[in-house]
């Protein structure tokens, strides 16, 4: 029996384990959703349409690909106003697939806009679909490209007038996805350069969790005795209360970055940019790098080995060539214990901030204090851009894989949002948090109804300060933007009470003493389906661990 082109994508969607696709009215594959039985998510805007699905492919490292429709045609608004959530996928390499709708056959004359083209810059690949037969092949190449290579988004265009086919004569199977290991001579030669080190760091990126490696990336760096040092959407790949770890940021990141005489890479591109660190002195070390992308190599500094593999298929490999090599596992009591003083150094300055009585509240006070009620083997946070992602990064100790979420090239305001509804979605049982500012909370009020409407548990802080901290002036200075920085204090919008008016469980805090409890509430309620804000009355206190060769 013959079915229109949009109802064999959706239950091809079905096929592929899609749990749910979020969506922005209008595309006709919404219709086909819900007519196939499939969830649909229907999000305040476009843009938080696809930050969600791109959210969920990162929370779940790909496992799952989020999937998200957006309204195109001759009015190609809804696309348009996607367009910076796409291009944050495809800058930080997140594998979602977008859908969208086409010019009918006959009308691009009338429109200046091509759909096709203007994404084109911001995909890894764009897939025109121009016979209702063809839906078959195209989706999967859009899920071989999704699922194997250097992650990115797809665009699918689907226009409506397609007509149908016979899904028993263009058949689906599910596509597997393909890996590939490294050069067992560069694999030699890798291992022979790390013992022959003196300061070997391990440098970790977000490949491994797309690997499913951080299990090997234990066992390797716990083998050769090596500090881990990990990029912002790594964070969590290694568990941050190990003796080795080294976190993100901070005084005990910069130490063992500066001195390392060789730096293994695995699973990271090495780029250097606003929200990672600089190799110092590069010339100086050896560069070592895994990575699933010929591009990186050789990119942004000159790398002496390069093993091109995944990351844990190069790991498993590491390791034997480890054991033949090297023998037992090194101990290195002195290496473990400069970690723990390097790392001591760093919370001396950062503790009497997390314990802080001061009021306004100071904001590591939260972060502190919100340690000590979440679970640190069932939860999930993550933090907006600006310096509740510098600060939230600099002391958050991820204990768990996608315990954090972090961001790489780009950052929009209001994905932390969209992170902690994707972690609840993929993990329901775990708490989820995202903390935001005063600039983050206006781009995602608008989706707030969303959250109560399909009863998501998550909770948003909000640091709010009346600015944006470190803009304008205070004890740090002048503030890099001095006339654009303050926003209306909290007597004059409130976004608890905002929050409650739209069904979220929601409070206002000024005391320190009372955030523990807040956050409590917060937690209780989300346990019940209900969405929550704890709004905290802060300082500016734009201080936080910095990114070496940002200073």
């Amino acid at each position: 029996m013959k079915i229109k082109a949009a109802n064999g994508i959706a239950r091809i969607l079905q096929t592929e384990g899609v749990p749910w696709v979020s969506c922005y009215p209008t595309n006709h594959v919404n219709n086909a959703l819900g007519e196939e039985g499939m969830r649909i998510l229907m999000m305040g805007e476009e843009r938080f349409a696809v930050a969600v699905a791109d959210a969920f492919s990162r929370v779940t490292c790909g496992k799952q690909i989020g999937v998200c429709t957006v309204m195109a045609n001759l009015n190609a608004a809804g696309i348009q106003m996607a367009y910076g959530a796409i291009a944050q996928a495809w800058e930080d390499s997140s594998p979602v697939l977008v859908i969208t709708e086409g010019v009918s056959q006959g009308a691009s004359r009338h429109t200046h806009y091509d759909i096709a083209e203007a994404l084109r810059p911001v995909t890894k690949w764009v897939g025109k679909i121009d016979r209702a037969d063809l839906v078959p092949d195209y989706m999967r190449r859009a899920f071989t490209h999704l699922r194997s290579g250097r992650a990115g988004p797809v665009l699918l265009i689907v226009p409506r007038d397609l007509g149908e086919y016979d899904p028993d004569e263009a058949p689906y199977s599910p596509v597997k996805g393909w890996r590939s290991g490294p050069d067992p001579d560069d694999v030699k030669a890798a291992v022979t350069a790390l013992l022959a080190a003196k300061r070997p760091l391990l440098y970790v990126g977000e490949g491994v969790y797309y690997a499913d490696a951080t299990e090997e990336l234990l066992h390797f760096a716990e083998m050769g005795v090596l500090p881990v040092l990990t990029t912002l959407k790594a964070k969590g790949a290694f568990p941050e209360n190990h003796p080795l770890a080294l976190g993100v940021r901070g005084s005990a990141a910069a130490h063992f970055l500066q001195n390392a005489d060789v730096v293994f890479s695995i699973g990271s591109s090495l780029f250097p940019n606003r929200f990672s660190h600089a190799i110092p002195e590069p010339r100086a070390k050896t560069i070592i790098q895994c990575t699933v992308d010929t591009l990186d190599i050789n990119r942004s500094y000159q790398t002496r080995h390069a093993l091109i593999g995944d990351a844990k298929l190069t790991l498993r490999a590491l390791i034997e060539e480890y054991e033949k090599q090297a023998g037992e596992s090194r101990r290195d009591r002195a290496l473990i214990e400069e970690i723990r003083g390097a790392r001591a150094a760093h919370d001396a300055k950062f503790r009497p901030w997390m314990e802080s009585n001061d009021t306004p509240i100071n904001p590591y006070r939260v972060i502190g204090d919100l340690m000590k009620v979440l679970d640190p083997k069932a939860s999930f946070v993550t933090a907006d851009s600006g310096n509740t992602r510098d600060q939230t990064s600099t002391v958050y100790e991820a204990r768990i894989a996608r315990g954090h979420l972090g961001w790489g090239n780009v950052s929009t305001l209001g994905f932390s949002l969209a992170g902690a509804i994707a972690a609840k979605l993929a993990f329901p049982q775990r708490q989820c948090v995202n903390i935001t500012g005063d600039a983050g909370i206006c781009y995602m009020m608008g989706n707030f109804e969303a959250l109560a409407r399909y009863g998501i548990g998550i909770t948003t802080l909000h640091i709010n300060n009346g600015g944006y901290s470190g803009y304008g002036p205070g004890f740090w200075g002048g503030g890099h933007d001095p006339y654009t920085w303050k926003v209306s204090d909290h007597g004059t919008a409130c976004s608890a009470s905002m929050a409650r008016s739209l069904g979220w469980h929601a409070e206002d805090v000024a005391e320190p003493a009372r955030i523990i409890a807040a956050l409590t509430r917060a937690l209780d309620e989300n346990a019940k389906g209900r969405p929550a804000l704890v709004e905290f009355i802060c300082s500016h206190h734009p201080v936080h661990g910095g990114w070496v060769g940002r200073e």
